[in-house]
């Protein structure tokens, strides 16, 4: 089984900035893509940025130029660091991972949220 357990999320001002970080554990044998989606109230869940293995990355549209996804093979860990922040991001902030696992299956995980408010 593998475990995805976000950290980092809160309520911070608008043009605030927060960094979530995403740790992978269990019987990983590889991590192919990671992600990060988020859920507004009322809306429905949206992915904000993704990466590679190998580095290359992908965002919305609305948060380019102000948030910037990176990741730690090493650490099997993934972080969002997130500047600029608007009202409007505000939400539930999901990791999620396809992984490899040490007998060769690959399954997409999800972890359980983390809280994202931004407000003055």
């Amino acid at each position: 089984q593998v475990q995805l357990v976000e950290s980092g999320g809160g309520l911070v001002q608008p043009g605030g900035s927060l960094r979530l970080s995403c740790a992978a554990s269990g019987s990983i044998f590889s991590i192919n893509v990671m992600g990060w989606h988020r859920q507004a109230p009322g809306k429905e869940r949206e992915l904000v940025a993704s990466i590679i293995s190998g580095g290359s990355t992908n965002y919305a549209e609305s948060v380019k130029g102000r948030f910037t996804i990176s990741r730690d093979n090493a650490k099997n860990t993934m972080y969002l660091q997130m500047n600029s922040l608007k009202p409007e991001d505000t939400a539930v902030y999901y990791c999620n991972a396809v992984v490899t696992n040490v007998n060769g299956m690959v399954g997409r995980y999800w972890g359980q949220g983390t809280q994202v408010t931004v407000s003055s």
